[in-house]
């Protein structure tokens, strides 16, 4: 079947509308840079190539050390000023906010799918969680804030380019409600257009945002170490992790690191195979690129062959590709479980991994195609890649200890109970695990030896929003829990003990 491109969708034809919205932050080829209440056309911008077709679109405007010096200097004004105003007031312009995200949700979501390769209802689902998020912070923050106070200076937010909305904006607009004011970098993969009308809208609203792109070597001493600063909040791989601990020179001025980790499912004397199947389907969404996705499977030997089975028929549901392609333009955008990876570079690196594993000893359970069924005539298909999976990595394979950050599993078979859980903990923690068993005994005993920071029995865990805690174990997180009202304890100061990894020991919240 020959699709094409749903009419109304280009990439100009959402960029325009961006305009439209926000004439002060976007020029006919250029997005700026939100700079002490002001949008500025400064920085260097370069060709971007999104992981849809190829298509190049204006890159982030790129500015130099002295101009997120100069941003972080302003940002602490209006934190100065923001820090005073009252709760309700600071409700009612977070409310404003919501309402104006909520207004041009579409458009924002086009952008997403642009820039990140999200399918249509994916896409909406980012917006609609942070706006929905927010809503529930808005109704408890007069209660959340009785003996807390804002901090001393804004909150720098550093994220990857994944959940642009439901995990940057979302965590910005709790930390304006606690009365901080918020610096925000542009992830440099993806999500800065969707990022610029998002904060085009925040300042519309009133409130005291700052928003700045660039290479992370060139800030980070800003937007990490400066003094000015009240805290740190990360989101990203261990690598970038590690160095941006390094750069605190105090680990307890406040900071929440989320780091990567090998999220695990185990499956151990269990029957139930429908009820994993959908699990294991709504696990591909996105392509797996989330931090609480699940990509390594522990599976006592017996089982193996019900697993597969069950797991061969998850893959053959799949559907994936373009997530602009239609039949007819009256057709609706499709609803894909995922589209491209973020990037051609991405995508040739997990061919390499896994041509890796089965090179170094691992068994080729499944190296799916593309086929052409799911794109437009044509076009560039390099970011795409087919699920796969590996059967007995090898202990040796690079992506032993790692998560692959999009559609390649590995399956390890076990055969005793310390087996599963040293092939469970494999990477010296990680945010979510979770085990399928008939047997709830022996997964409540088992939890406690799992080096999972939320744990489930028969079903996954999510990164949750609203009244949920988050936060990680070993190598996966460092720094203050967030969710509920360890969110907002995490960015105001107050007697309340703190929950968070900390180097004078650990502190862990109940029900996680």
């Amino acid at each position: 079947m020959t699709l094409q491109q749903k009419p109304g969708t280009s990439w100009d034809d959402v960029y325009r509308s961006a305009r439209l919205i926000a004439p002060e932050a976007f020029e006919t080829d250029r997005i700026a840079n939100l700079l002490g209440g002001e949008w500025c056309f400064v920085g260097e911008t370069r060709p971007h190539a999104v992981a849809v077709d190829a298509t190049f679109i204006p890159g982030p405007p790129r500015v130099d050390r002295n101009t997120a010096v100069a941003a972080v200097e302003h940002a602490s004004r209006q934190h100065v000023t923001w820090s005073q105003v009252s709760i309700s007031e600071r409700q009612q312009r977070v409310h404003n906010a919501v309402t104006l995200l909520r207004e041009h949700r579409d458009t924002i979501a086009m952008l997403l799918m642009w820039e990140i390769g999200k399918p249509w209802r994916i896409a909406c689902a980012d917006v609609d969680r942070c706006v929905d998020g927010i809503d529930w912070y808005l109704g408890e923050i007069e209660r959340q804030m009785q003996g807390r106070a804002p901090l001393n200076g804004p909150v720098s937010n550093i994220a990857s380019w994944n959940y642009p909305l439901s995990v940057l904006v979302h965590a910005e607009l709790a930390q304006l409600l606690a009365g901080n004011a918020v610096i925000a970098k542009t992830p440099s993969q993806g999500g800065f257009h969707a990022l610029t009308l998002s904060h085009a809208l925040m300042a519309r609203a009133g409130l005291p945002v700052t928003l700045i792109s660039g290479v992370g070597g060139d800030l980070s001493e800003a937007l990490i170490s400066s003094p000015q600063l009240g805290a740190l909040a990360f989101v990203g791989g261990r690598s970038n992790g590690r160095k941006a601990a390094s750069m605190l020179a105090d680990l307890r001025r406040r900071h929440i690191l989320e780091q990567e980790g090998l999220n695990t499912w185990g499956i151990w004397n269990f029957s139930q195979w429908p009820l994993l199947a959908g699990h294991l389907k709504k696990g591909f969404e996105y392509a797996k690129q989330r931090c609480t996705a699940y990509p390594r499977y522990v599976v006592q030997r017996k089982l193996l062959p019900d697993f597969l089975a069950t797991y061969h028929d998850v893959i053959a549901s799949l559907q994936f590709g373009n997530p602009f392609a239609v039949a007819s333009g009256s057709d609706p955008l499709p609803n894909f479980d995922f589209g491209p990876l973020i990037s051609r570079a991405k995508a040739d690196d997990l061919r390499a991994r896994y041509d890796e594993a089965i090179a170094t000893g691992g068994i080729p359970l499944i190296h799916g195609e593309l086929g052409a069924q799911h794109f437009v005539s044509g076009q560039d298909q390099s970011a795409y890649i087919a699920p796969a999976c590996v059967l007995n990595p090898p202990t040796a394979w690079s992506l032993h200890h790692s998560e692959p950050f999009g559609p390649v599993d590995s399956i390890v078979i076990v055969d005793t109970e310390s087996e599963l859980l040293a092939a469970m903990n494999v990477s010296n923690g990680s945010l979510v695990a979770s085990i399928a068993t008939d047997d709830p005994d022996f997964a409540t005993r088992l939890r406690p030896d799992i080096q999972s920071f939320k744990f489930g029995i028969n079903a996954p865990r999510s990164r949750g929003d609203r009244a949920e805690v988050f936060g990680g174990k070993g190598a996966s997180w460092r720094g203050a829990f967030v969710g509920g009202d360890l969110l907002i304890d995490a960015f105001t100061d107050g007697d309340r003990p703190l929950f968070g990894n900390f180097p004078n020991g650990s502190q862990y919240p109940p029900n996680t």
